[in-house]
This record gives structure tokens, C-alpha cells and sequence, in this order.
């Protein structure tokens, strides 16, 4: 077959060439309007982050299967796929042990202050009348509340995470919502009530803005928020505006709107001691990568053998 990654770069260390692979084109990245062209020929592709929408898809009928190299898939238009019968696989949850872990440690870090006391250690410490410096307060992760938005693999394996540490997990159902369901508590009453609040579920267009300026002057105040799903869930300048004003206690910020950002982003150039933003590696453990890799060449495996796949179409 011939398998064209399209942006091979996008993982942290080479995928093995597969074993199906007669032609093996590794890029390191392809620009939208160079898709068509890398394509040209191919069985497969591979894509990360790579938009494959319609007009490109009409173009290229030999394509019959597209490998996401990742569990969300929203760069691929589906129904495109399903009208040109491509099968379109992911890899589900490879990243959950990661990205939970991820939450946890933004949890200890906000909570705690951990970058401003370690600003204070090299500003303040060596100038102390005592032991110790003290700035802002020194929260607790046991007895605090955390929202968790999305009850898939990530925010499942988040919750059970959080519970062995003592803290209360509330469910958010979907935004305006006239119904709760067992099990989660109303999306209104989840901002009032979270200490932090972590979001885990897809971007569609009902969760384009899910945490908007409405939303943070409705959240707690002090609450922190950690954003590891996709940017365009929050509006980036309610967030600072809500660190601005003390509204937000602190963020955590792993995706951003664009990515990557412009230099001049304002996120980038914050001067917030509690906010944290890290260029969208919450999912990059090695074991992830690991398993990502595995899945990936298992899936173009099972596809060259008529075996099933992980299809998400």
C-alpha cells in the first residue's frame, strides 16, 4: 500500500515505517493547500491535526483509508468519507492515563501556587526575617470540589483519580440541558460549586465557547480552570480577563484557539503567577506515544487483512 503521514513531526519520535507500506512518505508537515498534492496515489493516510475535508477527498479516489493519529477526529469531514467510502479509524483513549495525570498535576500546581512560591524562592527567600516566605494561600486538593465536563475514558479515569486523593467529582451535564441525568449534576450548579473545573469533552458546535465570559462570572470565585481538550472550548480572553479580575484563581491551559499561536498571543506574554500554559503535550507521556504508535500500525494491519478497525465511519 502506499501510506502517506502527513505530519510526522506532530509525534515526539518517528513512526516505525509499516509493514504494509510498498511506498512510505513520512512528512514533517503539509500545509492545507499541499493535501491534495501529498496525497496523490495513496491507499492510506495518516494525520494528526491535517484537515482532510471534502474538496480534497473528491480529489482523491484512490484514498481508502485515513488513520487519525489520535483519539479526536475532527479534522476529517466524516459524511465526506462515508459519500466516498473511506474508512476513517482513531485511537481511542491511548492517552487517558496521560492526560488525567496531566489534570492532577495542574491541580497540585494551581492549588498550590508552585511557580509563584518558586519565583519567591529566588526573589524573596534569601531576603527572609524567617524559616519561610508566604504569599498567596496554600489550598488542599483533599475535600475540594472538582467539575469534570465529559465522562468519557479521560474524565472517567480524571474522577477516579481524584477520588483516591479525597476530592469531590461532580459530572456536568450538557450546558442548557432540560434534563439531569443520573449520575451528573446541572452544568449551572457544577460552576457554582467546583473549587476547579476540567474539561474533557469534543468540540462541537454546542461546546464552541462552552466556558465564555457568562460562565466565569457564574463560577466560583477563586476557582481554577484546566482546559486539556481543544481550545475553542474557551473564550481565551474571558479567561484572562477572569484571572484579571480574581474571578479565576488560576488556569491550566494546555490547547489554545490556534495552534500553534502567534507570538504575540496574550496568554503567552501573561504575567499571572497562576497561570499555566504548555504547548498541547498533556497527551505526549512515552507510554501514550507508545501505545498510539502500536494502535496505529495494528489498525493499517487489520485494514490490509479486512479485519475491523477502530471505525469511527
Amino acid at each position: 500500500m502506499n501510506i502517506v503521514f502527513l505530519d510526522g513531526a506532530s509525534l515526539p519520535s518517528p513512526l516505525a515505517r509499516p509493514l504494509e507500506a510498498t511506498v512510505w512518505v513520512e512528512r514533517e508537515k503539509t500545509p492545507l493547500d499541499q493535501v491534495v498534492e501529498a496525497l496523490a496515489g495513496a491507499d492510506v493516510a495518516i494525520t494528526n491535526k491535517v484537515r482532510l475535508d471534502r474538496a480534497a477527498l473528491e480529489q482523491l479516489p484512490q484514498l481508502k483509508l485515513i488513520c487519525v493519529a489520535a483519539t479526536g477526529y475532527d479534522c476529517v469531514d466524516i459524511a465526506a468519507c462515508r459519500d466516498q467510502g473511506v474508512t476513517v479509524c482513531n485511537v481511542p483513549a491511548y492517552s487517558a492515563v496521560s492526560v488525567a495525570e496531566s489534570v492532577i498535576g495542574s491541580l497540585f500546581a494551581l492549588r498550590r501556587h508552585l511557580f509563584a512560591y518558586q519565583a519567591a524562592s529566588a526573589s524573596q527567600w534569601p531576603g527572609s526575617s524567617h524559616f519561610c516566605v508566604h504569599g498567596e494561600p496554600i489550598q488542599d486538593l483533599q475535600g475540594s470540589t472538582l467539575g469534570i465536563v465529559g465522562r468519557g475514558d479521560i474524565g472517567s479515569r480524571v474522577a477516579r483519580l481524584a477520588r483516591a486523593l479525597e476530592i469531590n467529582v461532580l459530572f456536568a451535564e450538557h450546558r442548557g440541558a432540560q434534563r439531569v441525568r443520573e449520575g451528573y449534576t446541572a452544568f449551572d450548579e457544577v460552576l457554582a460549586k467546583s473549587d476547579a473545573l476540567t474539561l474533557h469533552c469534543p468540540l462541537t458546535p454546542q461546546t464552541r465557547y462552552l466556558i465564555g465570559s457568562a460562565e466565569i462570572a457564574r463560577i466560583k470565585p477563586g476557582a481554577v480552570l484546566i482546559n486539556t481538550a481543544r481550545g475553542p472550548l474557551v473564550d481565551e480572553n474571558a479567561v484572562l480577563a477572569g484571572l484579571a479580575d480574581g474571578r479565576l484563581g488560576g488556569a491550566a491551559l494546555d490547547v489554545l484557539y490556534a495552534e500553534p499561536p502567534s507570538a504575540d498571543h496574550p496568554l503567552l506574554h501573561s504575567t499571572h503567577p497562576n497561570l499555566i500554559v504548555t504547548p498541547h503535550v498533556a497527551w505526549a507521556s512515552q507510554s501514550s506515544v507508545s501505545r498510539l504508535k502500536s494502535v496505529l500500525a495494528a489498525n493499517i494491519t487489520a485494514f490490509a487483512k479486512g479485519a475491523p478497525v477502530n471505525v469511527v465511519t
